[in-house]
Protein backbone atom coordinates (compact mmCIF):
# COMPACT_ATOMS: atom_id res chain seq x y z
CA UNK A 1 0.00 0.00 0.00
CA UNK A 2 1.53 3.35 -1.03
CA UNK A 3 1.88 6.44 1.16
CA UNK A 4 -1.02 8.30 -0.50
CA UNK A 5 -3.46 5.48 0.24
CA UNK A 6 -2.49 5.61 3.88
CA UNK A 7 -3.53 9.28 4.02
CA UNK A 8 -7.01 8.73 2.54
CA UNK A 9 -9.82 9.49 5.01
CA UNK A 10 -13.59 9.61 4.75
CA UNK A 11 -13.31 13.36 4.12
CA UNK A 12 -11.05 12.68 1.08
CA UNK A 13 -13.72 10.29 -0.18
CA UNK A 14 -16.43 12.96 0.01
CA UNK A 15 -14.26 15.72 -1.46
CA UNK A 16 -12.39 13.91 -4.23
CA UNK A 17 -14.84 11.29 -5.38
CA UNK A 18 -17.75 13.68 -5.45
CA UNK A 19 -20.14 10.97 -4.27
CA UNK A 20 -20.96 9.43 -0.95
CA UNK A 21 -23.84 9.37 1.47
CA UNK A 22 -24.60 13.08 1.27
CA UNK A 23 -24.97 13.18 -2.49
CA UNK A 24 -26.88 9.90 -2.55
CA UNK A 25 -29.26 11.28 0.08
CA UNK A 26 -29.77 14.43 -1.96
CA UNK A 27 -30.43 12.45 -5.12
CA UNK A 28 -32.99 10.35 -3.29
CA UNK A 29 -34.78 13.38 -1.88
CA UNK A 30 -34.89 15.14 -5.24
CA UNK A 31 -36.37 12.16 -7.08
CA UNK A 32 -39.87 13.28 -7.98
CA UNK A 33 -41.62 10.52 -9.83
CA UNK A 34 -41.70 7.61 -7.40
CA UNK A 35 -44.14 7.10 -4.52
CA UNK A 36 -42.58 7.33 -1.07
CA UNK A 37 -44.57 4.53 0.52
CA UNK A 38 -45.16 0.95 -0.55
CA UNK A 39 -48.55 0.72 -2.20
CA UNK A 40 -49.07 4.47 -2.20
CA UNK A 41 -50.18 4.47 -5.84
CA UNK A 42 -51.92 1.11 -5.95
CA UNK A 43 -55.33 2.56 -6.80
CA UNK A 44 -56.15 2.32 -10.47
CA UNK A 45 -56.48 5.36 -12.70
CA UNK A 46 -56.48 8.32 -10.33
CA UNK A 47 -58.76 11.11 -11.49
CA UNK A 48 -57.03 14.07 -9.83
CA UNK A 49 -53.48 15.36 -10.11
CA UNK A 50 -53.92 18.56 -8.10
CA UNK A 51 -55.93 19.89 -5.17
CA UNK A 52 -57.10 23.44 -4.50
CA UNK A 53 -58.35 23.66 -0.93
CA UNK A 54 -60.42 26.77 -0.21
CA UNK A 55 -60.43 26.84 3.59
CA UNK A 56 -62.98 29.17 5.16
CA UNK A 57 -61.25 29.73 8.50
CA UNK A 58 -63.59 30.58 11.37
CA UNK A 59 -66.38 28.28 10.17
CA UNK A 60 -69.23 29.43 7.89
CA UNK A 61 -72.81 28.98 9.05
CA UNK A 62 -74.18 26.00 7.15
CA UNK A 63 -77.69 26.87 8.34
CA UNK A 64 -77.56 30.23 6.57
CA UNK A 65 -75.76 29.07 3.43
CA UNK A 66 -76.43 25.41 2.60
CA UNK A 67 -78.80 23.61 4.97
CA UNK A 68 -82.21 25.27 5.10
CA UNK A 69 -84.36 24.19 8.05
CA UNK A 70 -88.02 25.36 8.05
CA UNK A 71 -88.44 23.92 11.55
CA UNK A 72 -86.00 26.49 12.90
CA UNK A 73 -88.16 29.26 11.49
CA UNK A 74 -91.15 27.92 13.41
CA UNK A 75 -89.17 27.43 16.64
CA UNK A 76 -87.25 30.71 16.59
CA UNK A 77 -87.05 32.21 20.05
CA UNK A 78 -87.86 28.93 21.78
CA UNK A 79 -85.36 26.48 23.34
CA UNK A 80 -84.57 23.19 21.64
CA UNK A 81 -86.06 20.07 23.24
CA UNK A 82 -83.63 18.58 25.83
CA UNK A 83 -83.78 15.29 23.92
CA UNK A 84 -81.92 17.01 21.08
CA UNK A 85 -78.99 18.59 22.89
CA UNK A 86 -78.84 16.18 25.89
CA UNK A 87 -75.54 16.75 27.72
CA UNK A 88 -73.97 18.89 24.99
CA UNK A 89 -71.86 21.81 26.27
CA UNK A 90 -70.83 24.94 24.39
CA UNK A 91 -68.14 27.56 24.90
CA UNK A 92 -70.28 30.70 24.84
CA UNK A 93 -73.94 29.63 25.09
CA UNK A 94 -76.11 27.28 27.07
CA UNK A 95 -77.37 24.25 25.16
CA UNK A 96 -80.92 25.34 25.92
CA UNK A 97 -80.41 28.76 24.31
CA UNK A 98 -83.20 29.97 22.05
CA UNK A 99 -83.41 28.80 18.45
CA UNK A 100 -82.23 31.16 15.69
CA UNK A 101 -83.80 30.49 12.31
CA UNK A 102 -82.03 30.91 8.95
CA UNK A 103 -81.35 34.55 8.13
CA UNK A 104 -81.74 34.26 4.35
CA UNK A 105 -83.97 32.83 1.66
CA UNK A 106 -82.96 29.69 -0.22
CA UNK A 107 -83.45 28.85 -3.89
CA UNK A 108 -82.94 25.78 -6.06
CA UNK A 109 -80.25 25.85 -8.74
CA UNK A 110 -79.17 23.83 -11.76
CA UNK A 111 -80.73 20.77 -13.28
CA UNK A 112 -80.00 18.96 -10.03
CA UNK A 113 -82.17 21.38 -8.03
CA UNK A 114 -79.48 22.02 -5.42
CA UNK A 115 -80.81 24.27 -2.64
CA UNK A 116 -78.55 27.18 -1.75
CA UNK A 117 -78.79 30.48 0.10
CA UNK A 118 -79.53 33.70 -1.75
CA UNK A 119 -76.03 34.77 -0.66
CA UNK A 120 -74.52 32.24 -3.12
CA UNK A 121 -75.88 33.13 -6.59
CA UNK A 122 -72.54 32.49 -8.28
CA UNK A 123 -72.14 29.08 -6.67
CA UNK A 124 -75.67 28.33 -7.84
CA UNK A 125 -74.46 28.79 -11.42
CA UNK A 126 -72.13 25.79 -11.01
CA UNK A 127 -74.50 23.65 -8.93
CA UNK A 128 -74.37 20.84 -11.49
CA UNK A 129 -70.58 20.71 -11.15
CA UNK A 130 -70.30 20.54 -7.36
CA UNK A 131 -71.08 17.94 -4.73
CA UNK A 132 -72.67 19.34 -1.57
CA UNK A 133 -71.88 17.21 1.50
CA UNK A 134 -74.34 18.23 4.23
CA UNK A 135 -73.36 15.62 6.83
CA UNK A 136 -69.77 16.46 7.79
CA UNK A 137 -68.68 16.05 11.42
CA UNK A 138 -65.46 16.66 13.31
CA UNK A 139 -63.95 15.75 16.68
CA UNK A 140 -62.73 19.25 17.51
CA UNK A 141 -64.65 22.14 19.01
CA UNK A 142 -62.24 25.11 19.05
CA UNK A 143 -60.76 26.87 16.05
CA UNK A 144 -57.04 26.10 16.26
CA UNK A 145 -57.32 22.36 17.00
CA UNK A 146 -60.21 21.99 14.52
CA UNK A 147 -58.23 23.67 11.73
CA UNK A 148 -55.16 21.59 12.49
CA UNK A 149 -57.33 18.46 12.66
CA UNK A 150 -58.80 19.14 9.23
CA UNK A 151 -55.43 19.79 7.67
CA UNK A 152 -53.28 17.18 9.42
CA UNK A 153 -55.66 14.54 10.80
CA UNK A 154 -54.75 15.36 14.39
CA UNK A 155 -55.84 18.20 16.68
CA UNK A 156 -52.32 18.79 18.04
CA UNK A 157 -49.49 20.47 16.10
CA UNK A 158 -46.68 18.27 14.82
CA UNK A 159 -48.29 16.08 12.16
CA UNK A 160 -47.74 16.51 8.39
CA UNK A 161 -50.33 18.56 6.53
CA UNK A 162 -52.49 16.99 3.85
CA UNK A 163 -50.53 18.85 1.18
CA UNK A 164 -47.31 17.40 2.59
CA UNK A 165 -48.74 13.88 2.45
CA UNK A 166 -49.87 14.44 -1.16
CA UNK A 167 -46.44 15.60 -2.33
CA UNK A 168 -44.79 12.81 -0.33
CA UNK A 169 -47.03 10.26 -2.02
CA UNK A 170 -47.10 11.61 -5.58
CA UNK A 171 -43.73 13.26 -5.90
CA UNK A 172 -43.03 16.66 -7.41
CA UNK A 173 -45.11 18.02 -10.27
CA UNK A 174 -43.75 21.57 -10.63
CA UNK A 175 -40.26 22.33 -11.88
CA UNK A 176 -39.66 25.87 -10.69
CA UNK A 177 -42.34 26.30 -8.02
CA UNK A 178 -43.08 24.68 -4.67
CA UNK A 179 -45.39 21.68 -4.93
CA UNK A 180 -47.37 22.73 -1.85
CA UNK A 181 -48.32 26.40 -1.78
CA UNK A 182 -50.24 28.33 0.89
CA UNK A 183 -51.97 31.70 0.57
CA UNK A 184 -54.14 33.61 3.03
CA UNK A 185 -56.56 36.47 2.58
CA UNK A 186 -57.42 37.74 6.02
CA UNK A 187 -56.26 38.86 9.43
CA UNK A 188 -54.87 35.58 10.75
CA UNK A 189 -55.31 31.82 10.99
CA UNK A 190 -55.97 30.33 14.43
CA UNK A 191 -54.03 27.13 13.74
CA UNK A 192 -51.09 29.04 12.25
CA UNK A 193 -48.27 27.35 10.39
CA UNK A 194 -49.14 23.98 11.95
CA UNK A 195 -51.81 23.79 9.23
CA UNK A 196 -49.19 23.48 6.49
CA UNK A 197 -46.21 22.06 8.39
CA UNK A 198 -44.50 18.91 7.14
CA UNK A 199 -44.44 17.61 10.73
CA UNK A 200 -42.12 14.65 10.97
CA UNK A 201 -41.79 14.37 7.19
CA UNK A 202 -38.65 15.98 5.72
CA UNK A 203 -39.07 19.75 5.55
CA UNK A 204 -38.98 19.71 1.74
CA UNK A 205 -42.64 18.64 1.94
CA UNK A 206 -43.76 21.65 4.00
CA UNK A 207 -46.14 24.19 2.49
CA UNK A 208 -44.56 27.40 1.18
CA UNK A 209 -46.57 30.46 2.10
CA UNK A 210 -46.81 33.22 -0.51
CA UNK A 211 -47.21 36.78 0.71
CA UNK A 212 -50.00 39.07 -0.52
CA UNK A 213 -47.76 42.02 -1.36
CA UNK A 214 -44.13 42.70 -2.22
CA UNK A 215 -42.01 39.70 -3.01
CA UNK A 216 -44.29 36.63 -2.96
CA UNK A 217 -41.68 34.91 -0.80
CA UNK A 218 -39.68 36.92 1.72
CA UNK A 219 -36.12 37.69 0.56
CA UNK A 220 -36.63 35.99 -2.81
CA UNK A 221 -35.08 39.02 -4.53
CA UNK A 222 -31.30 39.34 -4.54
CA UNK A 223 -29.77 42.21 -2.57
CA UNK A 224 -28.18 45.10 -4.45
CA UNK A 225 -24.85 44.19 -6.02
CA UNK A 226 -25.52 40.45 -6.23
CA UNK A 227 -26.02 39.30 -9.81
CA UNK A 228 -27.18 35.88 -11.00
CA UNK A 229 -23.64 34.60 -11.61
CA UNK A 230 -22.41 35.50 -8.11
CA UNK A 231 -25.49 33.97 -6.55
CA UNK A 232 -25.08 30.77 -8.58
CA UNK A 233 -21.44 30.43 -7.54
CA UNK A 234 -22.34 31.11 -3.90
CA UNK A 235 -25.05 28.45 -3.91
CA UNK A 236 -22.73 25.95 -5.60
CA UNK A 237 -20.06 26.53 -2.96
CA UNK A 238 -22.60 26.27 -0.15
CA UNK A 239 -24.06 23.12 -1.69
CA UNK A 240 -20.63 21.48 -1.96
CA UNK A 241 -19.94 22.21 1.69
CA UNK A 242 -23.34 20.98 2.84
CA UNK A 243 -23.11 17.74 0.85
CA UNK A 244 -20.34 16.59 3.16
CA UNK A 245 -23.03 15.96 5.77
CA UNK A 246 -25.33 12.95 5.31
CA UNK A 247 -28.19 14.43 7.37
CA UNK A 248 -31.39 14.35 5.25
CA UNK A 249 -32.37 17.75 6.63
CA UNK A 250 -29.18 19.20 5.13
CA UNK A 251 -30.22 17.71 1.79
CA UNK A 252 -33.65 19.30 2.22
CA UNK A 253 -31.99 22.65 2.91
CA UNK A 254 -29.91 22.34 -0.28
CA UNK A 255 -33.07 21.62 -2.25
CA UNK A 256 -34.71 24.68 -0.64
CA UNK A 257 -31.83 26.91 -1.71
CA UNK A 258 -32.09 25.64 -5.26
CA UNK A 259 -35.85 26.13 -5.31
CA UNK A 260 -35.45 29.68 -3.99
CA UNK A 261 -32.99 30.41 -6.80
CA UNK A 262 -35.47 29.11 -9.38
CA UNK A 263 -38.31 31.08 -7.76
CA UNK A 264 -36.51 34.35 -8.45
CA UNK A 265 -37.55 34.02 -12.06
CA UNK A 266 -40.65 31.82 -11.85
CA UNK A 267 -42.46 33.54 -8.94
CA UNK A 268 -42.62 37.05 -10.48
CA UNK A 269 -43.97 35.54 -13.70
CA UNK A 270 -46.55 33.57 -11.75
CA UNK A 271 -47.73 36.60 -9.80
CA UNK A 272 -47.95 38.90 -12.82
CA UNK A 273 -51.57 38.75 -14.00
CA UNK A 274 -51.12 41.08 -16.98
CA UNK A 275 -51.29 38.12 -19.35
CA UNK A 276 -54.81 37.28 -18.15
CA UNK A 277 -57.65 38.52 -20.33
CA UNK A 278 -60.12 41.17 -19.20
CA UNK A 279 -62.83 38.51 -19.44
CA UNK A 280 -60.98 36.20 -17.05
CA UNK A 281 -60.31 39.00 -14.55
CA UNK A 282 -64.00 39.96 -14.72
CA UNK A 283 -65.05 36.34 -14.24
CA UNK A 284 -63.20 36.21 -10.91
CA UNK A 285 -63.96 39.80 -9.97
CA UNK A 286 -60.23 40.28 -9.63
CA UNK A 287 -58.18 43.47 -9.46
CA UNK A 288 -54.75 42.14 -10.54
CA UNK A 289 -52.91 44.66 -8.37
CA UNK A 290 -54.96 44.24 -5.20
CA UNK A 291 -54.61 41.30 -2.77
CA UNK A 292 -57.92 39.47 -2.45
CA UNK A 293 -59.50 36.05 -2.31
CA UNK A 294 -60.34 36.43 -6.00
CA UNK A 295 -56.71 37.11 -6.88
CA UNK A 296 -55.60 34.09 -4.87
CA UNK A 297 -58.10 31.84 -6.68
CA UNK A 298 -56.82 33.03 -10.04
CA UNK A 299 -53.23 32.47 -8.89
CA UNK A 300 -54.22 28.96 -7.79
CA UNK A 301 -55.39 28.16 -11.31
CA UNK A 302 -52.10 29.48 -12.71
CA UNK A 303 -50.18 27.31 -10.24
CA UNK A 304 -52.12 24.22 -11.31
CA UNK A 305 -51.23 24.96 -14.91
CA UNK A 306 -47.57 24.99 -13.83
CA UNK A 307 -47.82 21.62 -12.12
CA UNK A 308 -48.24 22.60 -8.45
CA UNK A 309 -49.75 19.65 -6.57
CA UNK A 310 -51.57 21.26 -3.65
CA UNK A 311 -52.77 24.82 -3.08
CA UNK A 312 -54.27 25.99 0.22
CA UNK A 313 -56.14 29.31 0.31
CA UNK A 314 -57.19 30.40 3.78
CA UNK A 315 -59.92 33.02 3.93
CA UNK A 316 -60.36 34.15 7.52
CA UNK A 317 -63.10 35.98 9.36
CA UNK A 318 -66.07 33.58 9.27
CA UNK A 319 -66.33 33.29 13.07
CA UNK A 320 -69.83 34.69 13.64
CA UNK A 321 -70.39 34.80 17.41
CA UNK A 322 -72.31 37.99 16.74
CA UNK A 323 -74.33 39.16 13.73
CA UNK A 324 -74.16 35.92 11.80
CA UNK A 325 -76.21 37.54 9.04
CA UNK A 326 -73.76 40.39 8.52
CA UNK A 327 -70.72 38.14 8.69
CA UNK A 328 -72.19 35.67 6.20
CA UNK A 329 -73.19 38.45 3.82
CA UNK A 330 -69.76 40.08 3.87
CA UNK A 331 -67.79 36.86 3.55
CA UNK A 332 -69.96 35.55 0.72
CA UNK A 333 -69.50 38.85 -1.08
CA UNK A 334 -65.73 38.28 -0.84
CA UNK A 335 -65.70 34.60 -1.85
CA UNK A 336 -68.78 33.48 -3.80
CA UNK A 337 -67.91 34.88 -7.22
CA UNK A 338 -64.28 33.76 -7.18
CA UNK A 339 -65.06 30.26 -5.85
CA UNK A 340 -67.55 29.65 -8.66
CA UNK A 341 -65.25 31.31 -11.20
CA UNK A 342 -62.46 28.91 -10.26
CA UNK A 343 -64.70 25.94 -11.05
CA UNK A 344 -65.83 27.52 -14.35
CA UNK A 345 -62.31 28.53 -15.36
CA UNK A 346 -60.84 25.11 -14.64
CA UNK A 347 -63.67 23.46 -16.55
CA UNK A 348 -63.38 25.59 -19.67
CA UNK A 349 -59.62 25.00 -19.74
CA UNK A 350 -60.03 21.23 -19.43
CA UNK A 351 -58.43 21.20 -15.97
CA UNK A 352 -61.40 20.45 -13.71
CA UNK A 353 -61.29 16.69 -14.29
CA UNK A 354 -57.73 16.58 -12.96
CA UNK A 355 -58.14 19.21 -10.24
CA UNK A 356 -60.07 18.57 -7.03
CA UNK A 357 -61.55 21.73 -5.49
CA UNK A 358 -62.56 21.55 -1.81
CA UNK A 359 -64.49 24.34 0.00
CA UNK A 360 -65.39 24.57 3.69
CA UNK A 361 -64.38 25.40 7.26
CA UNK A 362 -63.29 23.60 10.40
CA UNK A 363 -66.80 23.02 11.82
CA UNK A 364 -70.33 24.46 11.63
CA UNK A 365 -72.51 26.84 13.64
CA UNK A 366 -75.26 26.14 16.18
CA UNK A 367 -79.01 26.25 15.49
CA UNK A 368 -79.22 28.22 18.75
CA UNK A 369 -78.54 31.93 19.06
CA UNK A 370 -75.58 33.48 20.83
CA UNK A 371 -76.49 36.62 22.74
CA UNK A 372 -74.04 38.02 25.28
CA UNK A 373 -74.42 41.69 26.20
CA UNK A 374 -71.27 41.56 28.34
CA UNK A 375 -69.23 40.67 25.26
CA UNK A 376 -71.27 42.85 22.94
CA UNK A 377 -72.64 39.86 21.03
CA UNK A 378 -76.10 39.40 19.59
CA UNK A 379 -77.79 37.27 16.93
CA UNK A 380 -74.71 35.11 16.46
CA UNK A 381 -74.06 31.35 16.44
CA UNK A 382 -71.59 29.31 18.50
CA UNK A 383 -69.28 26.51 17.27
CA UNK A 384 -71.00 23.30 16.20
CA UNK A 385 -68.83 20.25 15.40
CA UNK A 386 -71.67 17.69 15.18
CA UNK A 387 -72.89 18.54 11.68
CA UNK A 388 -71.95 20.99 8.93
CA UNK A 389 -71.59 21.35 5.15
CA UNK A 390 -68.74 21.39 2.64
CA UNK A 391 -68.61 21.17 -1.13
CA UNK A 392 -66.23 19.52 -3.58
CA UNK A 393 -65.86 19.71 -7.36
CA UNK A 394 -63.85 18.07 -10.13
CA UNK A 395 -61.09 15.49 -9.76
CA UNK A 396 -63.28 12.40 -9.62
CA UNK A 397 -66.19 13.87 -7.64
CA UNK A 398 -69.78 13.52 -8.86
CA UNK A 399 -71.29 16.90 -9.75
CA UNK A 400 -74.87 17.93 -9.09
CA UNK A 401 -75.11 15.72 -6.01
CA UNK A 402 -76.29 16.55 -2.50
CA UNK A 403 -74.96 13.91 -0.13
CA UNK A 404 -76.05 13.34 3.46
CA UNK A 405 -78.59 15.14 5.60
CA UNK A 406 -79.06 16.52 9.08
CA UNK A 407 -82.14 16.23 11.30
CA UNK A 408 -84.97 18.73 10.99
CA UNK A 409 -83.22 21.11 13.40
CA UNK A 410 -79.79 20.87 11.77
CA UNK A 411 -78.29 19.63 15.03
CA UNK A 412 -77.23 16.02 14.30
CA UNK A 413 -76.37 14.08 11.17
CA UNK A 414 -79.40 12.03 10.18
CA UNK A 415 -78.15 10.37 7.01
CA UNK A 416 -74.77 9.35 5.54
CA UNK A 417 -72.45 10.78 8.18
CA UNK A 418 -69.10 11.89 6.74
CA UNK A 419 -66.31 12.38 9.25
CA UNK A 420 -63.35 14.64 8.49
CA UNK A 421 -61.16 11.52 8.25
CA UNK A 422 -63.55 10.16 5.61
CA UNK A 423 -63.12 13.29 3.49
CA UNK A 424 -59.34 13.10 3.90
CA UNK A 425 -59.42 9.47 2.76
CA UNK A 426 -61.59 10.43 -0.21
CA UNK A 427 -59.32 13.28 -1.29
CA UNK A 428 -56.32 10.93 -1.26
CA UNK A 429 -58.35 8.32 -3.15
CA UNK A 430 -59.14 10.81 -5.92
CA UNK A 431 -55.38 11.35 -6.27
CA UNK A 432 -54.75 7.62 -6.56
CA UNK A 433 -53.44 7.29 -3.01
CA UNK A 434 -54.64 4.64 -0.56
CA UNK A 435 -54.95 6.40 2.80
CA UNK A 436 -54.25 3.13 4.65
CA UNK A 437 -51.01 2.49 2.76
CA UNK A 438 -49.62 6.00 2.47
CA UNK A 439 -47.57 5.80 5.66
CA UNK A 440 -44.36 7.12 7.18
CA UNK A 441 -42.42 5.42 9.97
CA UNK A 442 -41.62 7.77 12.81
CA UNK A 443 -40.83 7.19 16.49
CA UNK A 444 -41.16 3.45 16.08
CA UNK A 445 -44.51 3.22 14.30
CA UNK A 446 -46.20 3.94 10.99
CA UNK A 447 -48.25 7.13 10.77
CA UNK A 448 -50.82 8.18 8.17
CA UNK A 449 -53.02 11.22 7.52
CA UNK A 450 -56.21 9.50 8.71
CA UNK A 451 -54.58 7.92 11.77
CA UNK A 452 -56.48 4.61 12.24
CA UNK A 453 -59.77 5.97 10.92
CA UNK A 454 -61.42 6.98 7.67
CA UNK A 455 -63.45 5.41 4.89
CA UNK A 456 -63.59 6.57 1.27
CA UNK A 457 -67.00 8.12 0.58
CA UNK A 458 -67.70 6.08 -2.54
CA UNK A 459 -71.17 7.55 -3.06
CA UNK A 460 -69.74 10.93 -4.10
CA UNK A 461 -67.23 9.53 -6.60
CA UNK A 462 -67.92 9.88 -10.32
Amino acid sequence: MNERNLRITRRHFFEECGVGVGKLALAGLLTSELPRSAGARELARPKAKHVIHLFMAGAPSQLDLFDYKPALVKLEGQPLPPSVYKDQRYAFIRADAAVLGPRFKFEKHGQCGMELSELLPHLGSVADDICLVKSVSTDQFNHAPAQIFWNTGNGQPGRPAMGSWVVYGLGAGAKNLPDFVVMSTGAGISGGAANWSSGFLPTKYAGVRLRNSGDPILDVSSPAGVDARLQRETLDLLGNLNRRDSDPEIASRIASYELAFQLQTSAPDLMDLKSESKETLALYGCDPDKPSFARSCLLARRMIERGVRFVNIYHEGWDAHSDVAGTSRNKCRETDQASAALVKDLKQRGLLDETLVVWGGEFGRTPMVENNPALGRSLGRDHHPQAYTMWLAGGGIKGGLTHGATDELGFHVAQNKVHVHDLQATILHCLGLDHEKLTYRYAGRDFRLTDVHGQVVKEILS
